[in-house]
This record gives C-alpha cells, sequence and structure tokens, in this order.
C-alpha cells in the first residue's frame, strides 16, 4: 500500500477510536468492497456524514476532502483514473471512518429489463463453460433487489453488495448480463463490473423517470404519481374515473349501464373456487386471456355502514379494478399483492352493498385466488365480514386495446421502478447499458417515444450522450401466422430497430432465430449475450454499420418488384433449406393489403418479386412467432422491420 495510504488508514483508525459512538460515513450508491468504477471518467462520491464534519476521501494515491452540509450530506469528484487496481477507498472523519478494500476501476455496465433479463443463469442454459467458469478475479458481479418508490429514492436501504464472478456467484446472476460481459472481458485486461436491475413483467414505463415521463407523453402519468404521493385517496379517485372513461369509450357503454353498476345486468354465474378460473373445468375459460367479472353482495345495518372500513379481497391474477356500490376504489396489477382497499366513509350504506371487481388477465393464468380466510370486510366499529363465498362471475365483452394501469403500479406503473431500483444508482458512471425488455409494451403504442426518452434520461444520470445503449429485440412467442397479420410483437420490434438505426452509439441484438414460440422466457441466453457483446463492442465504438448482423439499409423499386439493401452482412446473405427468403410481404397503403412475397437474396441485397398490385411499403417476419430462414456467413439474421417504398 502506498506510503499515504497507510497514512490515512491510520489516522482513519485513530478518528474511529476517538468518535466511536457516532455513526460512520458511508457513501451513496452502489459503492462497496469489491467494487468496479468506471475508467476514464471524474469519479464522484456522495454520501452522508455528521453534519458540518469533513471527511477526507482517498483513492488510487488521489485524496479530497469536503465538509458535509447541515442536513449531514456530502459530495466530491476525484479525477479521472485508468483501468487498474485493486485499490483501498477510504473516508475519514471525526465520526468513524469506512474503509472499502479491492476496489477495480474498469468498464462498468447496466443490465435492466424484464423477466427475460432477469432470468438465472441456473435457470437458461448451465451445460456450457461459461455458466461454471472458474473464478475470475477482474469481474464482478451486483443485483440491485427488487423494490418500487413512487418518489426518487436518494440511497438504497442497504447497499447492494458487489461479487467476484465465480461457480458460486455466478449461477443467481442474469444470464443474458453474464454471457454478455464474459464475452466484453475476453477482448482485454480491464476489469469489468455488471450490475443487474431487473423485474419481471414490467412495463417500460416503469423505468423511467419523472423527466423521461414528460418527454415522452406521459405527463399525466407523471402527474398521477405526485399526487398519489401528497394524497393517496384521491389519485385513487382520479384512476377510477380514469379507467371507467377508457372502458366506456372501448365497449360504447353508456354512462349507468357499465359492468361496475350495482344492479348490471351479465350473464352471472357461480364461482366454483378461488383458484385460477383456467381449472374450473368452464370450457370457454380453460385457455381464456381477458377479463372477468365478479360480484358480491354484503347486507349492512344502519350503524355497521357508518365510517371507513378496508376492504381485503386476497391476490388476484393479473391486474384488478375494483368498485362499491359503483364507488372505484382501487385497482393493482401485481399478482402476488393482497389487494387491500380502503373505503371512505360514505361508500357503504344501509341495506345491499355490492362488491364489483374486474380481473384482467394479460398472460397465462388468472383470477381471483384468496385465500379465503383473507377475504373480509372490516368495519369502523371492528366487526369483520367474511368475504369467502357467495360470489358470482361473468365473461367480461371482448374490448379493443390494453386497459390502463395505476401510475403508482409496481410493475406496470409511472416511475415506480426507477425510483427505487436506478435513481440510487446515482452518482454511478457506466461505459454502456444493456437493455432486455418489451414483451409488457407489445399492445400499447408509442413504444419508440418511451425508449428514446429513457435512453436520453439515463445517458444523462450514469454517463454521457455517447454511452452506448443496446438494445435485445424481442424473440419469437405466440401461435405462428398462416397469413399476414398485424402485431403487437412487430410493432415493438420495429420500434426497437427505428430507435437503434438512428442513434451512433446504440446497437440491436436480434433473438428472432433463439426464441421459442411456445415459451416467453426461452432459455437460450448464451447467444443472446454475445450477440449483446457484439452490439455493445460497437456501440462503444460509434460504429454505424455491422452492429450486430445484418441490418435494413434502404429500399427501391427494381421494374414491378422491389429490392432491399443491407448493412452489416458478413460475406453474403443466405437462405435455409429454401432458395427462396421468407416472411417477406408487400403491402399497399390500406390495413389488410399486405401479402406473402416471392424473395431471392444475392450479395447483401434481397429482391422482392413484383405482383401486379401497389406496393407502398415492404415488412419483413411481421408477425409473434414468425418463421425465417435468412442469416448472413456469421449466422445472424435480419430482425423484423417496415419500410416505407419511395
Amino acid at each position: 500500500m502506498p506510503r499515504r495510504l497507510i497514512g490515512l488508514a491510520a489516522l482513519a483508525t485513530g478518528l474511529c477510536a476517538a468518535a466511536g459512538a457516532h455513526a460512520q460515513p458511508r457513501l451513496d450508491g452502489v459503492f462497496s468492497s469489491h467494487a468496479v468504477i468506471q475508467r476514464d471518467q471524474p469519479i464522484t462520491l456522495a454520501g452522508s456524514a455528521r453534519p458540518g464534519e469533513t471527511v477526507m476521501i482517498s483513492l488510487a494515491g488521489r485524496s479530497v476532502s469536503i465538509a458535509a452540509d447541515r442536513d449531514g450530506r456530502f459530495k466530491a469528484q476525484l479525477p479521472a483514473l485508468p483501468a487498474g487496481g485493486p485499490f483501498t477507498l477510504t473516508l475519514a472523519a471525526p465520526s468513524g471512518a469506512t474503509v472499502l478494500d479491492d476496489i477495480l476501476i474498469g468498464d462498468v455496465f447496466l443490465c435492466s429489463g424484464q423477466s427475460n433479463m432477469e432470468m438465472k443463469v441456473r435457470d437458461a442454459q448451465s451445460l456450457f463453460p461459461e455458466a461454471h467458469a472458474p473464478v475470475d478475479q477482474r469481474l464482478r458481479l451486483l443485483t440491485v433487489d427488487k423494490r418500487t418508490a413512487v418518489a426518487p429514492l436518494a440511497r438504497f436501504d442497504a447497499s447492494p453488495v458487489w461479487q467476484i464472478a465465480g461457480p458460486d456467484t455466478s449461477p443467481s446472476f442474469s444470464a443474458a448480463c453474464l454471457y454478455m460481459v464474459q464475452s466484453l472481458r475476453r477482448d482485454g485486461d480491464v476489469p469489468v463490473g455488471a450490475i443487474h436491475s431487473s423485474w419481471g413483467g414490467s412495463r417500460i414505463s416503469a423505468w423511467m423517470s419523472d423527466t423521461a415521463l414528460r418527454r415522452s407523453g406521459l405527463a399525466d402519468e407523471a402527474d398521477l404519481l405526485a399526487l398519489y404521493a401528497r394524497d393517496p385517496a384521491a389519485a385513487t379517485r382520479r384512476t377510477s374515473t380514469l379507467w371507467e372513461a377508457w372502458w366506456r369509450a372501448a365497449s360504447g357503454e353508456a354512462a349507468g349501464s357499465e359492468p361496475w353498476q350495482p344492479n348490471a345486468v351479465l350473464d352471472w354465474r357461480p364461482v366454483p373456487a378461488f383458484t385460477n378460473f383456467e381449472s374450473w373445468g368452464v370450457p370457454e375459460l380453460a385457455n381464456y386471456n381477458g377479463m372477468l367479472w365478479y360480484q358480491r353482495t354484503v347486507e349492512l345495518t344502519d350503524a355497521q355502514a357508518r365510517g371507513a372500513a378496508t376492504l381485503s379481497l386476497g391476490m388476484i391474477d393479473d391486474a384488478d379494478r375494483t368498485w362499491v356500490n359503483g364507488i372505484g376504489v382501487g385497482g393493482t396489477s401485481l399478482a402476488g399483492a393482497q389487494r387491500i382497499y380502503v373505503l371512505p366513509a360514505g361508500t357503504l350504506k344501509s341495506g345491499r352493498n355490492v362488491l364489483t371487481v374486474n380481473d384482467d388477465d394479460v398472460y397465462a393464468l388468472g383470477g381471483m385466488l384468496g385465500p379465503v380466510e383473507a377475504m373480509r370486510l372490516t368495519l369502523a366499529d371492528g366487526t369483520s365480514i367474511p368475504l369467502g363465498t357467495g360470489w358470482r362471475y361473468a365473461i367480461a365483452r371482448r374490448v379493443p386495446g390494453a386497459a390502463p394501469r395505476v401510475p403508482w403500479d409496481d410493475i406496470n406503473g409511472a416511475g415506480t421502478l426507477f425510483n427505487a431500483m436506478l435513481a440510487p444508482l446515482a452518482p454511478i458512471r457506466l461505459a454502456g447499458i444493456a437493455w432486455y425488455q418489451g414483451e409488457s409494451d407489445t399492445a400499447i403504442p408509442g413504444y419508440d417515444q418511451r425508449l428514446r426518452a429513457m435512453i436520453a434520461d439515463w445517458r444523462d444520470r450514469f454517463g454521457s450522450p455517447a454511452t452506448a445503449f443496446v438494445i435485445a429485440q424481442l424473440a419469437n412467442y405466440g401461435a405462428p401466422a398462416s397469413a399476414p397479420s398485424e402485431s403487437g410483437w412487430a410493432d415493438v420490434r420495429d420500434a426497437q430497430r427505428r430507435v437503434a438505426a438512428t442513434d451512433p452509439h446504440a446497437g440491436l441484438a436480434v433473438t428472432l432465430d433463439i426464441g421459442d414460440a411456445s415459451d416467453i422466457h426461452p432459455g437460450e441466453k448464451r447467444l443472446v449475450g454475445q450477440r449483446l457483446a457484439q452490439a455493445m463492442r460497437a456501440a462503444l465504438a460509434g460504429a454505424r454499420d455491422g452492429r450486430a448482423g445484418p441490418a435494413i439499409a434502404s429500399v427501391e423499386r427494381q421494374g414491378s418488384g422491389v429490392v432491399l439493401h443491407f448493412t452489416g452482412v458478413t460475406g453474403a446473405l443466405h437462405t435455409n433449406s429454401s432458395d427462396q427468403a421468407i416472411g417477406f410481404e408487400l403491402c399497399g397503403p390500406a390495413p389488410g393489403s399486405c401479402r406473402f412475397a416471392a424473395a431471392r437474396a444475392a450479395g447483401a441485397s434481397v429482391t422482392l418479386a413484383g405482383d401486379g398490385k401497389p406496393v407502398t411499403r415492404v415488412r419483413y417476419v411481421w408477425a409473434d412467432a414468425p418463421a425465417t430462414n435468412l442469416a448472413d456467413e456469421a449466422r445472424l439474421p435480419v430482425g423484423t422491420f417496415e419500410l416505407s417504398v419511395p
């Protein structure tokens, strides 16, 4: 250890002994022993100490002193450092000392998204050598715990802990992220740190700050979240009003005749059990994804109806919206959460009270799940009325579009995950970001606007305009398409492509050929990670071409047909098991005008034969789970796209 650091460490020990009763200075963000700090960028260190005291900070022979303000906060900066280490980071103050060991300077990457980024190595492919690689002292891993917040948190409750990558730590880490950073580590002897912060099922809006939400056209959601932080009851009333307005617009039903009204006339049937409705033995519910209405009545005396009450409904899969006597009282979309709603005084009445629940099952299983002992109405006088029996249900009519979610929803809200799982990372600096999300946004227009706003905001907070950002394009999932049709999954894939194509420091990893049409969580994550690494290298270099395989560059008319030109092609494009490329469509301007086209690949181009009909657009693999057979000599596929034909 350098002599200066020995002196500082001795000073820290003495100060700690002299003031042992006081809290030691603490750093914000993700600074702990074994941490990796971004190389070649100024190092900002923020934290807390006793108000007014001076904190001495030292790292790698550099030091700085800073006085904590009246709130006990301090923020200091050390000069940029080249790759290296290990070093010791020391904070010394009259109140004590904090010493962090084994600090490396290198490249730090953030991996975020939903369940396909969250999938652990042990749950994906675990037979490859990389999954059981020996300890790599210069590769460090950190996972942020799941948490939500309605306002940005300044710091984590408990600082996340960095771990050295190896057989004991890698299996529990994000598979796509691990395979990416392992590949990047092989590029040289630069230390690498990987931070994983993901939550399965989450929408992109949950990962966006207030600034990003407003930039992307989600100012109303940002305002509602701010209202909820100040006045939850007022925000709940407002969101119920918005949900009801959405239903009336989508269904065409007039006010007063909606299914949540106490006297709604529907095809009501008895609820057989508080289990997933797919298990009830009802044929039309066996594979049903959609809405169900649940309803129950409760008789109350005049005395019982007075005052506030609490309604407990157990768990509901996926999302609920709940009314009492036609008055909206709450709703959320986290399937594992107990639904507990406060009923303000005046909600209940003497005599018949009607409880109505809309269950919106958007994926896999659905239903009111109980447990029945948790389902009860607790009145102001302390009386508790069981609600585990007497319910009926009706299948809701199909309506277009996705139902709105409350902005404070855990994973489908606006800013809730950013506030708790990303905001406290500051003041960390990053070399690059890998994003693997979009499945939960496939029915929501404007994904490209939200993604662009989020990328710009994250770069402002954690890097610079040149910080690399790479996107795993959605894989194939769902029913195969036998004819051209519209596709929410294709919409998101093309939005991801457009964002990456117009950003010199962004990249796209196409995964259409390594998904699983019957499993939204395909186990193939090794190739995903390797493709993310390839895209990351190009994004770090600012390379506009050849980022991670063939990418559509331009389209031109040729006679009655169309020629498509691609960039980033290794060797030439080839078709597998056929002399034609499948999945190409010629389209006119009207919806429903697309038809499959005969296509042949040659070099870095594909020619589509004309069919005598108008052509204004061309699409490729525009389906939820398309079949593909086009790739270059590096076996990298072409991703989904739609382009206008000039």
